[in-house]
């Protein structure tokens, strides 16, 4: 299992993070998942891949940006 950390844009509030980290722990590989606000950060343990964790938050109304 990988840990990657990803910026999550559109997240004002914590409204914004129950509904990002809800829609990352619904995607298929997903063991763990930790939403930060203030760092406008997603860190997640798992196999899925960026491809499906994005269309997933994408889908909630957020913008998920893989990082270098």
């Amino acid at each position: 299992m990988t840990i990657k950390i990803y910026r999550v844009t559109g997240m004002t509030c914590g409204g914004c993070v129950r509904h990002v980290d809800k829609a990352i722990r619904a995607t298929p590989g997903v063991s763990e998942v930790a939403v930060d606000l203030a760092q406008g950060t997603a860190t997640v343990t798992g196999t899925a891949t960026f491809e499906a964790l994005s269309a997933r938050v994408s889908e909630a109304g957020y913008q998920l940006v893989e990082q270098a």
